[in-house]
């Protein structure tokens, strides 16, 4: 079934919420092991059924967010966020007490009921309005960026269809082009400060409600990191700034000298050959025919997956009016079909974000027979293991999308990848800042932007742009406004990636069939096991 024939219909949610409690009580009462994994089943579907519309609902929204109907869904579907999240709340507490405990943990193993001791600690009613008004802040800001102009040469364009002009070899048509995206941002500057002080004072407010010293404690369990701390992250951030910021400092003097400019601004950052970036040679369904090879000569599994994902139409790549920026993969049960989001714009970008996604979707896709919704999708910083090492593992037939530019794209992928993490690191730091210290004042925070970004990426250069020099460069990172401490998971997950890609690449054309396997093993395992334990 194509996804354009999956049919949306709105939950009726006092049905959801009646049939709901009364499988819970089952499971409450149930005399036997086998009546209590009866009734799991029972609740597993009530829930899935319900996530399958809520993921549909979201896709359609952000395909096309300016779309009323799907607009008005999403928001139906925010206002009951607090309901979802007490009946979840009621099935952990169940999980958690009831007494077939041991018997349920041998057979689905202990990160459940891992996952269950986080939410039971991250939710109770006095937070239920702010759930609501957090949900309607995120959606403003993503209507206000995907909806967002850009006036430039005479033509009118979204923030996403900036994109190749940004990294263009005309020097000058990338500084205007960028001194125009980031014009969007000045503009909006007061719009985007209002909703991310809301966004912190609500946050902080829901941590304090719930006993929490702030909200780094209540996100740190609410992104279930049950196996390390925000000191082990700090350990981590001094690390890059140890041993990866000197490596990414030597990379920029030699884009500088390849590009042959006596001082690299913002503007150049993005660009790494004088002749430009290496663009995919084809049209976008070219694109897709090609990645049909590309994963059947990876593996069968690999094959089997993509052919799915392709004669499904299960993906939704160019960049069109009022679509929200971007791209995600998500995974839509009772359909059992992963779904791939992005924004193809023409530029090498569009390779590694289909490759980084379908990383993603192949793990959904290898996970979707867990029993548990919970074990389909490991926590953050694991699934990005499998998206950024799906990234490297496709390399072999980079020549399908770049022909003769092939190894120019490598190289830019393994130092744009490697150069990400000294940013990744800056994001946390920030936002650690931003909620130790919730009373500061937009002016405070983009100081305080400015200052870490310095700690680790010193080569980074303004000129007179006034907006970035005022430390407003990340405004434009959503993951900021809409999920807050999703990020250092790039960063810790990049790391494995390239452990993949350094013994894949170091491998014998004979023994990478091993390395797939470890690949495929640990996609399979999906999120049965915490972090560490992956």
């Amino acid at each position: 079934m194509k996804f354009t024939e999956f049919k949306y219909v709105r939950p009726d949610i006092d049905k959801f919420k009646a049939d709901f409690l009364e499988a819970l009580k089952s499971f409450d009462s149930a005399e036997s092991l086998q009546g209590a994994q009866e009734a799991l089943k029972k609740i597993n579907a009530i829930r899935d059924n319900v996530d399958a519309m809520a993921k549909i609902c979201r896709i359609r929204h952000t395909i096309n967010t300016s779309d009323e109907f799907y607009l008005n869904e999403d928001k139906f579907l925010n206002g009951h966020r607090p309901l979802f999240k007490e009946l979840s709340t009621l099935f952990y507490k169940s999980l958690y007490e009831s007494k077939f405990k041991p018997e349920l943990e041998k057979k689905y193993g202990k990160q459940l009921f891992n996952i269950a001791h986080c939410v039971l600690n991250t939710y109770n009613h006095s937070i239920d309005e702010d759930l609501v008004k957090e949900s309607e802040l995120s959606t403003e800001y993503r209507r206000l960026t995907s909806s967002g102009e850009v006036e430039f040469d005479g033509k009118k364009l979204s923030l996403s269809e900036m994109s190749p002009y940004l990294s263009s070899n005309d020097r000058d048509v990338r500084k205007r082009s960028q001194e125009a995206r980031w014009k969007f941002f000045e503009d909006n500057s007061e719009q985007l400060d209002r909703i991310y002080e809301e966004l912190v004072k609500l946050r902080h407010g829901m941590a304090i409600k719930l006993g929490y010293k702030n909200y780094i404690e209540l996100t740190y369990a609410n992104l279930q990191r049950t196996d390390y701390n925000w000191d082990d992250v700090k350990k981590f951030r001094d690390n890059v700034k140890e041993f990866i910021v000197p490596v990414v400092t030597e990379f920029k003097k030699k884009q500088q000298k390849r590009l042959g400019v006596d001082k690299m601004y913002y503007y150049d950052d993005g660009v790494f050959f004088k002749s430009g970036n290496p663009r995919p040679k084809d049209n976008i369904d070219t694109i897709l025919k090609n990645s049909v090879t590309v994963y059947d000569d990876l593996s069968p599994e690999t094959g089997e997956f993509f052919r799915f994902m392709y004669d499904n139409e299960m993906m939704d790549l160019p960049v069109k009016k009022d679509k929200a920026i971007g791209g995600y993969c998500t995974f839509i049960p009772t359909f059992n079909s992963p779904f791939i989001f992005s924004n193809f714009n023409g530029t090498e970008d569009d390779i590694k974000v289909l490759t980084h996604e379908a990383g993603h979707a192949f793990q959904a896709y290898c996970s979707q027979g867990f029993d548990m919704p919970e074990y389909r999708n490991p926590t953050m910083e694991a699934c990005e293991i499998h998206s950024m090492s799906m990234e490297f593992l496709t390399w072999d037939r980079m020549d399908l999308y770049f022909g003769e530019n092939a190894d120019k794209f490598k190289y830019a992928h393994l130092t744009k990848s490697i150069d990400f993490i000294p940013y990744g690191v800056t994001v946390d730091e920030f936002q650690h800042f931003v909620f130790e210290n919730p009373e500061a004042t937009p002016k405070e925070r983009k100081e305080k932007w400015l200052e870490i970004e310095k700690k680790y990426m010193p080569w980074k250069q303004y000129e007179d742009n006034p907006f970035l020099e005022s430390g407003g460069f990340w405004q434009h990172q959503r993951h900021i406004y809409e999920k807050p401490f999703y990020y250092i998971d790039y960063c810790l997950a990049e790391i494995c990636a390239l452990q993949f890609w350094n013994k894949y690449n170091n491998s014998q054309i004979g023994q990478r069939k091993e390395v797939l396997n470890d690949y495929i093993t640990l996609c399979k395992a999906g999120g049965s096991k915490s972090f560490l334990e992956l």
